[in-house]
């Protein structure tokens, strides 16, 4: 017999099912709470609430264990690469030699834009953030490609391969390009013989004359961050992807919406606020020492960034990676930052005092991806960019999986807490 659980209320008992994962992950099963009991539950930001059933990600905070459809990060870190995880993302398995050139290729082919969306760009102030102007041009693509955003979810899901490739190239292209049109400097075309991410840099970064040098150890690093961000379960932007599908929105409607729930501080901005307090600590003259005693003491101006992470209670797996990958970028760049000492003399207090370990506070990923995008040249608002053309492959994924799922609508319920019902007061009376 199923096991069940038993909620007693108003001195009646109620069973439900409880739903159990792979991987031994419990859940009970309240879909039918209210029509049962009249009663719904309530949780503030869904901490304790599974939204969905889902095959894509697994982490196990408690323990540092990500893995994407099984496959544990740190072997894709070592062995894959961002093209081919994403592909294991969308589709559930890793790609054939076949199915891996066929996917590369349409990729490559999709890289340019249409001559259209070039006086989209002109029409954007030069002020503009390169997250307004990305989620308003993926939005744009559906009419581009109106036969791919039907909001017909069966004629939506039979272009699903050609929509996916389009999205994941032209993601590049616009990101480079607001970036360039901030700078007030020409766009550069993609080039299909560079790899994903060099195509990526040559396009930010390429001169007219000048072409951008491809470096196998900046690409590689480019390649890991991307790779690490795939997929994280059902975080703010990918649990908004899926709630605007479950509406039946098209793909590039969806993604556009996971932009827009990434461009928030609270999620996406988080590596940005690293730089920001190893710049603020730099300019103090302290080694990091202070800043972490000001931190410890309740200071709410010292607020140590990059440490801790609302679902890993142990050290970040993406962290320990990119950790390695940081030193060796500097090293081949021959930069000495003064940033990644402050960060490794932080990461050497926090991973050792008594304060740190007792509140589990490792650092995860946006500790060093940061440092990592800085010494490439990436600017500091870009860096939420790079977030999202990381993310897209796990945001088509989870399309892809509600629109082949039986899910209804997402709409979640609430508890009303103002005012009971009032008369009206014609307004020559109040």
């Amino acid at each position: 017999m199923s096991e069940t659980a038993k909620i007693i209320i108003e001195n009646k008992t109620f069973e439900f099912p409880v739903v159990v994962g792979t991987e031994n992950e419990k859940a009970i099963d309240t879909s039918k709470l209210r029509d049962t009991t009249g009663y719904v539950t309530y949780d503030d930001g869904y901490g304790n609430t599974a939204s969905c059933e889902s095959s894509i990600t697994f982490i196990d905070g408690e323990t540092g264990i990500l893995r994407y459809r099984g496959y544990d990060i740190q072997d894709l870190a070592v062995q894959s690469n961002f093209i081919e995880s994403a592909y294991l993302v969308i589709y559930g398995e890793l790609p054939t030699v076949q199915q891996l050139q066929n996917f590369r290729h349409l990729i490559l082919r999709n890289a340019a834009i249409h001559q259209g969306m070039f006086s989209f760009f002109e029409a954007f102030p030069n002020n503009s953030h390169p997250m307004a102007i990305l989620s308003a041009m993926l939005n744009s693509l559906g009419c581009y490609y109106p036969e791919m955003a039907t909001n017909n979810r069966q004629r939506d899901l039979e272009q699903l391969d050609n929509a996916a490739t389009i999205l994941l190239s032209k993601v590049r292209t616009l990101a480079a390009m607001s970036y360039r049109m901030k700078h007030g400097l020409p766009f550069i075309h993609p080039k299909p013989e560079l790899p994903y991410c060099s195509n990526f840099l040559h396009m930010m970064f390429s001169e007219p004359y000048v072409d951008y040098k491809f470096n196998p150890v900046i690409d590689r690093a480019l390649n890991l961050i991307l790779l690490l961000h795939a997929d994280h379960e059902q975080n703010c932007s990918t649990s908004t992807v899926r709630m605007v599908a479950s509406g039946g929105a098209n793909l590039f409607a969806s993604a556009s919406a996971g932009v827009c729930a990434l461009w928030g501080p609270a999620h996406g901005g988080a590596n940005m606020a690293v730089i920001h307090m190893l710049e603020e600590i730099h300019k103090a003259g302290d080694d990091g020492s202070s800043f972490v005693a000001a931190a410890k003491s309740g200071d709410k101006t010292k607020r140590l960034m990059g440490f801790g992470h609302r679902v890993y209670k142990n050290y970040d797996p993406r962290a320990k990676i990119l950790k390695k990958t940081c030193a060796e970028v500097l090293n081949t760049l021959g930069v000495s930052d003064p940033l990644l000492d402050i960060a490794l003399k932080l990461e050497e207090i926090a991973t050792h005092d008594e304060y740190f370990l007792a509140r589990k506070l490792y650092p995860n990923v946006d500790f060093y991806s940061g440092i990592i995008m800085r010494a490439i040249g990436i600017p500091v608002d870009m860096f939420t960019v790079m977030f999202a053309i990381g993310r897209m492959p796990g945001w088509i994924g989870h399309w892809r999986e509600l629109a082949t799922s039986k899910s209804p609508i997402h709409r979640p319920r609430q508890i009303y807490i103002g005012s009971p019902r009032r008369e009206y007061v014609p307004i020559d009376k109040r």
